[in-house]
């Protein structure tokens, strides 16, 4: 059964995450948490052979997107299938093979569609399961000293918090404080298309 979903941002977004990925990548395994429709996730696989990306998502319907995508790009033999993952259920539950050939852990466009908790969890269990010198990466949207980067963000993260209250853009410097707590520092930050940022972090400790 076709249970492909397919999100407009992603086919406007994934080349120039990918030049950032370029910069990064090496061989070994990559988390992503929350993959969405998975499209994201096969396009990486296709660019990245040598590595292999693993896809998690709380929601069971994007978990048979991820997997229609999955064989729909004929990756079966390449990707694993997506792991259940909510951030806030800690300590995350991961295979292994993952946790031993883990080098780095992504996430596209989640933490403006979530509550603060989730960026705490984020880094909590990140910093747990990442080692010194292996990313973090964020893509989105970000405020930068409380202060919205364009008027189409301001528009954005109004119509955010209408959906739900604990949702919105979230202030950079307050989400690099969060990762200092756990060990991370900023090594990059990336502007990107349609005010978007792609933020790199590094485990130190």
């Amino acid at each position: 059964m076709d249970n492909r979903l397919f999100f407009p941002a992603t086919q406007r977004n994934r080349e120039c995450i990918s030049d950032v990925l370029y910069r990064i990548i090496k061989k070994g395994s990559v988390l992503e948490i929350g993959s969405g429709s998975g499209e994201h996730a096969v396009f990486f696989q296709k660019h990245f052979p040598e590595i292999i990306w693993q896809t998690s998502d709380p929601e069971l319907l994007h978990r048979k997107s991820i997997s229609s995508w999955i064989e729909y790009e004929d990756l079966t033999k390449k990707m694993p299938q997506p792991l259940e993952i909510d951030v806030e259920k800690i300590p995350w539950k991961i295979p292994l093979r993952l946790a031993h050939s883990l080098q780095g852990i992504v996430s596209i466009n989640m933490i403006h569609v979530a509550q603060w908790s989730c960026t705490v969890a984020l880094f909590r269990e990140s910093g747990k399961l990442l080692k010194n010198g292996q990313f973090l990466i964020l893509y989105g949207p970000f405020k930068i000293c409380n202060k919205h980067t364009s008027e189409s963000n301001y528009f954005f993260d109004n119509s955010l918090k209408m959906q739900n209250d604990l949702w919105g853009i979230k202030n950079l410097e307050e989400v690099c404080y969060e990762s200092k707590k756990n060990g991370f520092y900023q090594e990059d930050i990336i502007g990107m298309p349609a005010n978007n940022f792609s933020i790199i972090f590094r485990k130190i400790l």
